[in-house]
């Protein structure tokens, strides 16, 4: 097995043990789920936190990225590990920056922490999870009006339910570490880990 697929793998059985939860749970939006997936209980952690940036890394190498971002709050550990394992894997460095949810109106004011991608810049946007992909537009609308040109938008969970679509007909091409029926049996019930 491949140092990829050893982190995959290890990956996996951090998102089924700590992050993911089959029951009857209501989202943000109102909307009821027959799952929970709560990205942070992996990216927050050290190990959860070192293979998530790998993951994202490796997407963002592919795709020519000299700058990763998100919307916060989901996006913020994830554009660090990547921006960290940019530093330790020898090649090209890649900053990060935060999407705000509203412009800052005090101190140097602005849309985003960190420095904000420049004009021609190539960059990717992040999130934990892909549902409607609102956020994920919203962000794309700020970056896109700064003159930066987005290569992809990458998520560490696609919960099959819209998102991708919806970004992909609005020009932006998707990549998911995981998908929601890789964390599923065919009756809906979480996998155990691999063990």
């Amino acid at each position: 097995m491949s140092a990829e697929e050893d982190d995959r793998r290890e990956l996996l059985g951090l998102m089924l043990t700590r992050a993911f939860r089959v029951g009857d749970f209501v989202l943000a939006s109102g909307r009821h789920s027959r799952y929970y997936f709560d990205g942070r209980l992996v990216t927050l952690t050290p190990r959860g936190s070192l293979l998530v940036g790998r993951a994202m890394l490796r997407f963002a190498r592919e795709d020519g990225v000299t700058r990763i971002g998100g919307p916060t709050l989901g996006a913020d550990p994830m554009v660090t590990a990547v921006a960290l394992s940019s530093a330790l894997d020898h090649g090209p460095q890649i900053a990060a920056f935060i999407i705000r949810k509203e412009v800052k109106e005090h101190g140097a004011g602005g849309w985003c922490a960190g420095p904000p991608p420049e004009a021609g810049e190539t960059v990717a946007l992040v999130d934990d999870a892909l549902t409607t992909g609102g956020s994920l537009l919203q962000a794309a609308e700020k970056v896109v009006a700064a003159g930066a040109r987005i290569a992809a938008i990458y998520t560490l969970l696609d919960r099959e339910e819209g998102g991708r679509e919806r970004l992909e007909e609005a020009g932006y091409r998707t990549r998911s570490v995981f998908l929601r029926s890789d964390l599923l049996t065919v009756d809906g019930q979480a996998l155990p880990a691999p063990g």
